[in-house]
C-alpha cells in the first residue's frame, strides 16, 4: 500500500509541475526577473504549495502517527544559520541560471533536452560529492 501512495503522490506532483508551469525554464526565471519582464503568475504556486504544507505540519504536530499507521517524524529544528542562508543562496543562484529546481529537473529530465541533463547531473554530483566534504571540513566549520 505504501509503495502506490507513493507512486500516487509522485504523479500527482509531477502533473502538479508539468500544469504550474515550473517545468518551463522561461516561466521560472519570468518569476525571478522582478527588476524586468516579471511574471508573478508563480506566486499561487508558491501559495499553493506553502498554505497547505503550513496547514499540514499543524495538523501533523498534533498528531502521533500518519493515517498509514506510520510514526510522524518530529518538526525540523528550526534554526537560521549561516549554513542555511549560504544553502538558499546557492539553491536560488542555480535556479535564477538554470531555470530548474531538483523536482521540476527530474520531471523533464527525459524531454526537456540537454540543458536539464547536465543540470540534474550536476545536481546528483553534489549530493553525492556534499557528505565527502563534510566529513573532510573541520569539526568547527560544520557547526
Amino acid at each position: 500500500m505504501r509503495l502506490l501512495t507513493s507512486f500516487l503522490s509522485v504523479g500527482l506532483f509531477g502533473l502538479g509541475l508539468l500544469v504550474s508551469g515550473m517545468t518551463d525554464t522561461a516561466k521560472v526565471q519570468g518569476w525571478l526577473d522582478v527588476g524586468g519582464a516579471w511574471d508573478p503568475t508563480l506566486a499561487f504556486v508558491l501559495g499553493g504549495a506553502v498554505l497547505p504544507m503550513m496547514l499540514a505540519w499543524r495538523i501533523a504536530a498534533r498528531r502521533r502517527r500518519a493515517l498509514s499507521g506510520e510514526p510522524i517524524p518530529e518538526m525540523p529544528e528550526q534554526r537560521l544559520d549561516a549554513r542555511l542562508v549560504g544553502g538558499s543562496v546557492l539553491f536560488g543562484l542555480g535556479w535564477a541560471m538554470a531555470g530548474f529546481c531538483p523536482g521540476p529537473a527530474l520531471a523533464v529530465v527525459g524531454w526537456a533536452g540537454l540543458p536539464a541533463v547536465v543540470f540534474t547531473l550536476a545536481m546528483v554530483g553534489g549530493m553525492i560529492a556534499w557528505p565527502r566534504l563534510q566529513r573532510m571540513a573541520p569539526a568547527t566549520a560544520r557547526a
